[in-house]
């Protein structure tokens, strides 16, 4: 069963459909009871990271999330991608959890539209589980304003768009970020999904 983290700031419902028409066993949660006894979690998000942190820390999420993050895969999307690393800097310097080493910063594209929407293509970073499958031209949804900034070691996939965006981030274990909307991107976000479920 694959845990969906509902703490407020979630594209949660689009996630869980996608899961569902995958036939991918799922629940919507904030008890960590239920995150503890997911096989595998899911960390939506849409909105600003400041924000988002402090629900987590209202609903008791944050050290449930680090402590699973050693035990079972974990997957942020969009925002809760960016909140896999360690700072973020929308409106105000924000601790993150920490899982991937890096910080989140406004998105510098000069001469192109902010927010970042749309189509782009995927081009691949270090070895990653999810990205097994896809075509060599896999094309995914984003929409975002700010962008991780990480190690090579920890990129996974990455898109054009005025310069190298991470789109996909990695720890070599168990922490997977997706800085587009796979539950949004086609067959190849629903391989995405696939791949992250065949995990366990």
């Amino acid at each position: 069963m694959i845990a969906i983290v509902d703490y407020g700031a979630g594209n949660i419902f689009s996630v869980k459909n996608a899961l569902d028409y995958l036939g991918m066993p799922n629940k919507l949660t904030e008890a960590p009871a239920e995150i503890e006894a997911a096989d595998e979690v899911i960390l939506p998000g849409v909105g600003a990271f400041p924000a988002a942190m402090k629900m987590l820390h209202q609903k008791g999420l944050v050290d449930v999330l680090k402590s699973q993050a050693q035990k079972k895969p974990l997957l942020g999307i969009c925002l809760g991608m960016q909140m896999l690393l360690e700072t973020g800097y929308e409106f105000e310097e924000c601790a993150g959890l920490g899982l991937i080493p890096g910080t989140v910063e406004r998105l510098d594209a000069p001469g192109l539209i902010i927010p970042h929407m749309g189509w782009n293509k995927l081009e691949p970073g270090v070895d990653c589980p999810l990205l097994q499958g896809l075509p060599e031209e896999a094309f995914v949804y984003f929409v975002h304003s700010f962008a991780a900034k990480c190690p090579d070691a920890n990129l996974a996939a990455w898109v054009e768009y005025g310069g190298k965006v991470p789109a996909m981030v990695y720890d070599g274990g168990n922490v997977f970020g997706a800085q587009f909307h796979p539950e949004k991107s086609g067959e190849v976000g629903l391989q995405i999904l696939r791949n992250f479920g065949g995990l366990v």
